[in-house]
This record gives C-alpha cells, sequence and structure tokens, in this order.
C-alpha cells in the first residue's frame, strides 16, 4: 500500500527539516510504501529549499509548490498529485508544525488498513488531548467550533470535525469533486469531511494528543474563521429541506430588525433602547412565519398557551444573544456605524433561535427522527 503524506507549508523553514527526519523514522518501521508531499506557497523563507535539499537524501521526499491560497487549496493539489501523479493509495494530511506526532501516523495507517475510509486523529474523543498550556478562550474557540460544525453542518457522530490530521483512502477521495468544496482555507476540513460522509465514507476516530507549536507562526486568521462559519452554514442549507424555509425566514427577520432600527434612531431614539425593541420585532415576524410556513407540516404536541411560553423563553435567549453582541462591539468600537453591529448581532441569535425552536418549540419525537433520516439521506 502506497502512502503519501501531505504536509502544506508556509513560512515552516524552522520546522520542516526536523518533521520529515521524524517522518522516516516512522517509515523505517511500516511495511507500506510511504513518501512525504510538501505542498509549498512559495514560502519566502526558504522552506522550499530546504526541502530540495532533504530530497537528494530521500528519495521518497516530494515538492510541489504554487501561490498561496490558502489550507484547502494546497491540500487539493497535494490530493491530486498524490492520486494522479504518486498513485497513492492513502493520502495523509498533517501540519508541518509539529502540531501532530508523527509517531502517531502508523496507528492512523493501520485503521485504514482494517477497512476504513476516513482515519481522523482526534482530539475531542476519549484520551484525546489539547495543550495543557492554552488559556480558556482559545479552548473554548477550538471547542465551540467543533460543536458549530456538528450541529450546524450536520455532522453530529463526528466528534472533531476540525481535525487536520487525516488517513483517507483515495478510492474515497476519487468520488470526490473537489470543485464542489467551494473552500480555499481551514474550512475544508469541514467540507471535505462532509463529502466523504455524504459518499458513504466509513469514519472512526482515534485519539491524539495536540500539541501547541513550538517555532513560527499559526496562519489562522479572520478570513478563515468567517469561510469556515459560513460553509458550515451552506452545508446545512443544502441539507435540509426545513433550514432552507428557516434561512428565507431569517432573511425576512434581518429586513424587519434593520429597517425598524433604522427607522427608531431616525426619529431620535436612543440606540441602546432601539436595538432590543428591532430585535424583538424581529424574533416575533420569524416565529409567526415559522409557525405557519417553515414547520406547518409538524404535530406539534402541547397546546398554544405552551408553545407561546416556550417561543417567549427562546426569544429572551436570542435577544440577550444579538443585544449582548451589540453592545460588547459598541463598547469595543463606538465608532463604527451601529447598523453594522446590529447586523452582527442577528447571526449568532439566529443559530441559537434555530435550534431552541427547531428542537424543542416546535419539536416532536417523529419530526426528529424525520429529519434526522433526510440529513443522512443527503449526506
Amino acid at each position: 500500500m502506497r502512502v503519501v503524506v501531505i504536509v502544506p507549508t508556509y513560512n515552516e523553514s524552522e520546522n520542516i527539516g526536523p518533521l520529515i527526519s521524524e517522518l522516516e523514522k516512522q517509515f523505517a518501521e511500516m511495511s507500506h510504501d510511504c513518501h512525504i508531499l510538501v505542498v509549498d506557497d512559495n514560502s519566502p523563507d526558504g522552506t522550499g529549499d530546504i526541502v530540495r535539499d532533504e530530497m537528494r537524501q530521500n528519495p521518497n521526499l516530494h515538492l510541489i509548490t504554487g501561490e498561496k491560497k490558502g489550507l484547502g487549496a494546497a491540500y487539493i493539489r497535494g490530493m491530486k498529485y498524490a492520486i494522479n501523479s504518486l498513485v497513492a493509495d492513502v493520502a495523509m494530511e498533517m501540519d508541518a508544525d509539529f502540531s501532530h506526532k508523527p509517531q502517531d501516523v502508523p496507528r492512523l495507517i493501520s485503521n485504514i488498513e482494517k477497512g476504513m475510509d476516513f482515519v481522523i486523529g482526534s482530539r475531542y474523543v476519549p484520551g484525546g488531548k489539547l495543550p495543557a498550556n492554552w488559556g480558556v478562550k482559545r479552548k473554548m474557540i477550538s471547542k465551540w467550533g467543533n460543536v458549530f460544525a456538528r450541529y450546524v453542518a450536520g455532522l453530529y457522530k463526528i466528534r472533531d470535525c476540525t481535525a487536520g490530521f487525516r488517513a483517507i483512502h483515495t478510492r474515497l477521495l476519487k468520488k470526490i469533486d473537489f470543485s464542489l468544496l467551494r473552500v480555499q482555507g481551514y474550512a475544508f476540513q469541514m467540507a471535505l469531511l462532509n463529502q466523504a460522509v455524504r459518499h458513504g465514507a466509513r469514519v472512526k476516530e482515534i485519539p491524539v494528543e495536540f500539541v501547541d507549536r513550538i517555532k513560527g507562526q499559526t496562519k489562522l486568521g479572520l478570513s478563515d474563521i468567517v469561510e469556515f462559519m459560513l460553509n458550515a452554514w451552506w452545508i446545512r442549507f443544502t441539507a435540509s429541506a426545513t433550514f432552507i424555509k428557516f434561512a428565507i425566514v431569517g432573511a425576512t427577520g434581518v429586513v424587519v430588525n434593520l429597517g425598524l432600527f433604522t427607522a427608531l434612531i431616525h426619529f431620535k431614539l436612543n440606540e441602546f433602547i432601539a436595538s432590543p425593541i428591532s430585535i424583538e420585532a424581529s424574533i416575533i415576524s420569524n416565529f409567526l412565519i415559522n409557525n405557519y410556513w417553515t414547520f406547518s407540516s409538524r404535530k406539534v404536541g402541547g397546546n398554544l398557551y405552551m408553545k407561546g411560553l416556550k417561543f417567549n423563553v427562546v426569544s429572551i435567549i436570542s435577544l440577550l444573544v444579538s443585544y449582548g453582541t451589540f453592545v460588547a462591539l459598541r463598547m469595543i468600537n463606538p465608532s463604527t456605524i451601529p447598523q453594522l453591529h446590529q447586523a452582527t448581532g442577528i447571526f449568532p441569535a439566529l443559530l441559537v433561535n434555530y435550534f431552541l425552536n427547531s428542537y424543542w418549540t416546535f419539536s416532536t419525537e417523529q419530526n426528529t427522527l424525520t429529519e434526522a433520516k433526510q440529513i443522512r439521506r443527503s449526506n
């Protein structure tokens, strides 16, 4: 079996040489035909030159270069090259900064040998670990990013949807049209996993310890986070007919929210009062349309009073989320137009509003089962 470990790099001159050496040590203990493919985005720090020097000593080391377009774009280039030029049976994803331990490579490959299509080195299954020196903020970003991916994109059974340490059989990759992923940054990890699940992949997570980089700088930026969130919503949008309706209703809520907010501040109402009024108006509007259209086919138990009580609880929670976001942004940057901060507060409130209303206010046991089946079929 030919295994190709794909390592995307940009300014990793301090790490790439030692990583190659450590991987070669692991390969010496394995019975497979193992290769390393470095996909370098024309690093100005000489990463590519280091790899070229190492290639003289390691005939199983390969290098392709290209324009810097993001992690996902680099992996797509690498996977295509691994399949078409190196005739790989297994393509592995691995960071260059020692966040992933080379000693874990044989463990991932062994599960491919056992018949798995997609093996994830997971931080969130029993035995998996995050760096002990990570602060609360960074741990929360990582944890809730995965929660976001699982419940928005519908990847419920996967604990670590954003892991970058994975072994994938190329029989699966050959079924996937990379052009349909529509991502270039870190959102690639979730998008590829979603496509794998849709193609019926046998997925397994094995615990690994994620190690914080010692040398170099992280490449994750705000644009990657935005792309990740938008892609999660897009996956959900295309997978669930109910969510398509909810998203349309949500768009009308945005118009109601911002339209009323603009009108109120035009008439000199204090912006901190206008904000919750506009939020509540949009929540009521969304609820009524969702009740009579989005969720009209559901046979929801309980009387109208109980449904109304649940709605008000969800409304209060959503209002607090949206208003809290608005207030925080106004305090951080009061010079920005208030409409921008009001619009930003809509999105986290929309997420909370959808799930609480979908799985509580309008939920029935039979409907939950039906929607789950629809998502599985679409996947």
